[in-house]
C-alpha cells in the first residue's frame, strides 16, 4: 500500500478538547490482497521477531487494518481522507518480522468483527486515557519536548555534567551513566547500541541472570503495599530465568538482603518508589540527564536513594565508591543540587552490595565536600569526551573485548585488530 491506512472517528461537533475528528494509524509495512478482502500489517524488529508485544498494541494495529481507509497524511496535518472508504477487508493479520534473522510470526489473524472486539476490549480505553492524560512523566523523551524549558517536573541543574557548552548548535540529547560508561568502553558501540538500537542477541552469563532475578524480586517486594520488611516474607521457591543449580546463590543474596531491607523501621506513611526514573536538565550542556534509581524513599523529611548491586566477590579495602559506581556520583550531584528535595540533614545515599556469602551496606554523604568534589570529577571525566563527540570514531578502550560486543556485526572497528590498545591501520581480522 502506497498510502497509509487511517481509522477515523468523526464527531458532529467539537468535543471538550476542541477536536472534531480522531485518527488512528499503525506503524509498519501494509499490504492488501487484490480484491481488498485481506489486509496485513507487518511490524519489523531490528533483530528477531518481538514476541512479547502487548495485546493492546496488536489489537490497535489490527483494528487500523480492519477499519482504516487509504489516505495521504501531510506532515503536521490531518489525513486527507477520501470521500468513500471503498472496500473494507473481511480478515486482517498482524505479522511480526525479524530483520536480523528473517523470521516471521503471525501475531493476530482475525476477521473484521473480532478485530473490533479485541480493540474495544484491550486498546480503546488506553487510547482514551492517552488523550485525556495530563500526568507528567519525565524521561528520555524530555529531550525532544518543546515544553522542556517551562516544565516543573524536570529540575534544571546548570553545569551538572561539568562540560563546556556546545561550540555549535546541535540536537538536544539525553544521557545516563550507563550510556557514558558504554561510550567510555567504545564510542562506536555506544552509538550503535544506545542511539541506533542495533544489537545482536547474546547469551547472558549466570551472574547477569542472577543479578536480574534478584533485582526483579526485590523490586516486586518493595513495590507491594502495604510495605513489609523483606525478612517477614518467605523466600521464593523459584526465580524466573534461573536454573535449579543457579537458584541457591540468588536465594542466599536475598536472604542477606533481609537484614538490610530499607523497610525495617520505616514508617508506614513514608513514600517508597522502586525503580524511580529521574530526569534533570543541564541547560549549559543542553542535555537531559537520566538516572534510574533502584529505590528512592523518604525518611522523616529526608530523601534516601538506595542502589543495590549483586557481586561474586568481596570488597577489598574501602575504595572511592563514587568512582567504582558512577551512578552514586550522579546521585550525589543530584541530591546536593536540591533536585531531589528533602531535608539535607536526613538525606543520604546508600549502596547495598549482595554476595552469596554476605552483604555490605555503605552510606554516602552527598553534602560532604570531599565526596562532592570526587563525584564532580567522576561525572565530568565520563561526560567530557561524549559531550563533544559527533562522529563516534575513536578507538575502543584498550581493555574492551570486541569479540563479545553485541554490535560487532555492524562495526568496522571490531574487524581491525589492535596492538597495545591501538588499531593497526590497514589490517584485516582473520
Amino acid at each position: 500500500m502506497r498510502q497509509q491506512w487511517v481509522g477515523a472517528d468523526r464527531l458532529r461537533e467539537p468535543d471538550g478538547r476542541g477536536a472534531d475528528r480522531y485518527e488512528r494509524t499503525a506503524w509498519g509495512r501494509q499490504y492488501a490482497s487484490e480484491d481488498g478482502s485481506l489486509r496485513e500489517i507487518w511490524i519489523p524488529s531490528i533483530d528477531c521477531v518481538k514476541r512479547d508485544r502487548p495485546l493492546s498494541e496488536i489489537a490497535a494495529a489490527a483494528y487500523v487494518a480492519a477499519s482504516g481507509v487509504p489516505a495521504d497524511i501531510p506532515y503536521g496535518k490531518r489525513a486527507q481522507l477520501p470521500e468513500s472508504h471503498g472496500v473494507l477487508p473481511q480478515r486482517v493479520r498482524v505479522v511480526g518480522v525479524g530483520l536480523g534473522d528473517g523470521g516471521t510470526q503471525v501475531l493476530a489473524d482475525w476477521d473484521a468483527a473480532e478485530a473490533k472486539r479485541q480493540f474495544d476490549e484491550h486498546a480503546k480505553e488506553l487510547m482514551s486515557s492517552a488523550a485525556d492524560g495530563s500526568e507528567l512523566r519525565p524521561g528520555q523523551d524530555c529531550a525532544r519536548c518543546e515544553a522542556l524549558n517551562g516544565c516543573a517536573a524536570v529540575p534544571r541543574v546548570p553545569g551538572l555534567l561539568g562540560v563546556p557548552a556546545p561550540l555549535r548548535p546541535r540536537k538536544r540529547r539525553s544521557v545516563s551513566v550507563s550510556d557514558l560508561r558504554a561510550y567510555r568502553d567504545c564510542p562506536a558501540r555506544y552509538y550503535l547500541t544506545r542511539v541506533l538500537k542495533l544489537r545482536e542477541r547474546r547469551t547472558e552469563n549466570a551472574a547477569i541472570r542472577r543479578g536480574r532475578a534478584v533485582d526483579a524480586w526485590l523490586n516486586e517486594r518493595h513495590a507491594a503495599r502495604p510495605g513489609t520488611p523483606c525478612r517477614q516474607v518467605s523466600l521464593p521457591k523459584a526465580l524466573p530465568g534461573l536454573t535449579a543449580e543457579e537458584l541457591p546463590a540468588a536465594l542466599a543474596m536475598i536472604r542477606h538482603h533481609r537484614g538490610r531491607c530499607p523497610f525495617d523501621g520505616l514508617a508506614a506513611d513514608e513514600t517508597v518508589e522502586p525503580q524511580r526514573r529521574l530526569a534533570v536538565y543541564d541547560p549549559h550542556a543542553d542535555v537531559v540527564v537520566i538516572a534510574d534509581c533502584d529505590l528512592v524513599h523518604t525518611d522523616r523529611g529526608g530523601v534516601v536513594v538506595r542502589e543495590t548491586k549483586t557481586a561474586s566477590h568481596r570488597f577489598g579495602e574501602r575504595q572511592e565508591l563514587v568512582r567504582t559506581y558512577p551512578q552514586l556520583a550522579l546521585a550525589v550531584l543530584l541530591m546536593a543540587s536540591g533536585a531531589l528535595g528533602g531535608d539535607p540533614r536526613r538525606s543520604r545515599i546508600e549502596l547495598e552490595v549482595l554476595r552469596e556469602d554476605g552483604a555490605r551496606l555503605e552510606e554516602v554523604d552527598p553534602f560532604d565536600a570531599v565526596t562532592l568534589d570526587q563525584s564532580r570529577r567522576v561525572i565530568t571525566e565520563l561526560a567530557a569526551a561524549w559531550a563533544a563527540d559527533e562522529t563516534y570514531s575513536a578507538a575502543p578502550a584498550h581493555d574492551f573485548d570486541c569479540a563479545d560486543c553485541e554490535a560487532r556485526r555492524w562495526c568496522t572497528s571490531a574487524r581491525t585488530p589492535r596492538v597495545d590498545g591501538a588499531r593497526r591501520p590497514g589490517e584485516v581480522l582473520r
